[in-house]
């Protein structure tokens, strides 16, 4: 008797419920940030795997740290300056009773982490308060799940920096979700790589590091390993991260997504090139979100988080627009066609 086949269908991250996603974004400057919200708590985790990441209340997120709910993940631009953001995320939440009790005030718990895009853009411009705060008042009043591209947190982004800004082209944010029976897992990512990205199906480069002449492409992994690259030993570009959320629907625990961000690292290895740098600050969040949660085998959540992370990373160049000179995948792509 043949087995049939596990269907699975991509779907929107507008079909998950208990989260809102908010943008804040600045084309002047090339920076912003984005916040996913779930009123009523995820319990979430991360891993950082790369050499210089900028974040907020990581430790809370850890399998031994007594909190198992957070309130909110920020996204952001600005490198470490942008940590403010997360401030305003704190004090729109609070003004909306969002928070966890203490006895004396609500206090909303909220992750962050920040690429650095001070490379592009004004550097003297970066999420603060008020662009935290309007981030979550997007998020309230038109809950844009759908948006990519050079928005909120991926305003700023760009790939491709093996021999420094001369040659990197413009990246962004991006979002994919799948569904499997009863199961949903989504994935949103703002790609800000040293490295190339590649298509994950075709594993044609489609963005990263361009030629002298800048009309085509060129390899930054053989440029870095030859010693052609500027920046040599530890000096390597350091304006990168890419960081990402992934969100599922199922019944876990932190420590079990922990495990589901750990495998997700997969689709940043399967189209990024090089990636885990000393240079780059790459982080993925796991958060099981909604009221409804569902019994699922994390090791089926942890593939489908591959799958959704991947197709993310590839919609976060692809969804691009050129910026302050700053090419696009679309404007090259078309060249070399």
């Amino acid at each position: 008797m043949k087995e049939e086949s596990f269907k699975t269908k991509e779907i929107s991250l507008a079909e998950f419920e208990g989260i809102r996603i908010g943008h804040a974004s600045d084309e002047e400057a090339a920076t912003g940030c984005t916040v996913l919200i779930a009123e009523e708590g995820m319990a979430a985790a991360v891993d950082i795997r790369g050499g210089g990441p900028a974040s907020r209340e990581s430790a809370l997120l850890e399998p031994l740290a007594s909190t198992e709910m957070i309130h909110a993940i920020v996204l952001s631009g600005g490198s470490a300056f942008g940590l403010e953001a997360g401030c305003g995320a704190a004090k729109f939440l609070e003004e909306k009773g969002v928070g966890f009790e203490t006895g004396y005030a609500k206090v909303p718990l909220i992750c962050q982490s920040c690429i650095y895009d001070l490379g592009i853009g004004r550097a003297d411009v970066r999420p603060d308060l008020q662009m935290g705060y309007l981030a979550c008042q997007d998020a309230y009043e038109r809950d844009q799940r759908t948006a990519m591209g050079n928005v909120g947190a991926g305003t700023g982004a760009t790939v491709g920096k093996a021999m420094g800004a001369e040659r990197m082209m413009k990246s962004g944010l991006g979002s994919y979700a799948v569904q499997a029976g009863e199961l949903k897992v989504g994935a949103l990512v703002v790609v800000n790589a040293l490295g190339d990205i590649y298509d994950s199906k075709t594993h044609e480069k489609i963005a990263g590091m361009r030629n002298a002449k800048g009309d085509g492409f060129e390899d930054g992994e053989q440029a870095l390993l030859s010693g052609i690259a500027q920046q040599e030993g530890d000096n390597l570009f350091t304006a990168n991260t890419t960081i990402g959320i992934v969100i599922c629907n199922a019944d876990l625990n932190k420590m079990q997504l922990k495990r589901v961000a750990s495998a997700s690292h997969n689709g940043y290895a399967r189209t990024i090139r090089p990636v885990h740098t000393s240079a780059d600050g790459d982080s993925i969040y796991a958060a099981a979100v909604g009221s409804s949660r569902i019994n699922a085998n994390v090791d089926m959540v942890s593939l489908l988080a591959v799958h959704a992370m991947e197709n993310a990373v590839n919609r976060a160049v692809l969804s691009a627009k050129s910026l302050h000179g700053v090419p696009a995948a679309e404007d090259i792509l078309q060249r070399i066609k």
